[in-house]
């Protein structure tokens, strides 16, 4: 996945002279905010982003970049629609890309017992700890 660069736009509060620029890399989001005197720079990497809330109004949408890392958010004001689908698009990908077992477990089946989802070839429920029947 190559650099993508996503430019907030003038008219949103925040952005009128220095617009937020958000980049989505193979390895992380970051994000860059300039001011008259000073940048302000942060970044998440891919593996550590917990969420990516997209908050979209008339015209203009909010992205939250949310870490589990304990780091404070990425927020960004003023992106296109299109733009912030594209930024969540962008990291749930290269998530799923990083992490490829965790996407997809394999069939499931309900537990009889406790009723949550577990392996189709579970023999005991990792949840309530019961035997359960084998189907043969």
């Amino acid at each position: 996945m190559a650099l993508e660069r996503f430019v907030a736009s003038r008219f949103t509060r925040g952005n009128l002279f220095f617009p937020t620029v958000l980049e989505v890399t193979e390895a992380a989001v970051v994000r860059r905010k300039r001011s008259l005197f000073r940048n302000n720079e942060m970044s998440i990497h891919l593996k550590r982003v917990a969420s990516v809330h997209v908050e979209t109004g008339l015209f203009f949408a909010d992205v939250l970049i949310e870490s589990s890392g304990g780091t404070d958010p990425i927020a960004s004001h003023g992106h296109r629609k299109g733009d912030a689908r594209r930024i969540q698009e962008l990291i749930e990908k290269a998530q799923t890309e990083l992490m490829p077992g965790l996407v997809d477990p394999g069939p499931t089946k309900v537990c009889p017992f406790c009723a949550e989802t577990i392996k189709e070839a579970a023999r005991v429920c990792r949840f309530c700890g019961r035997e359960l029947a084998t189907s043969r």
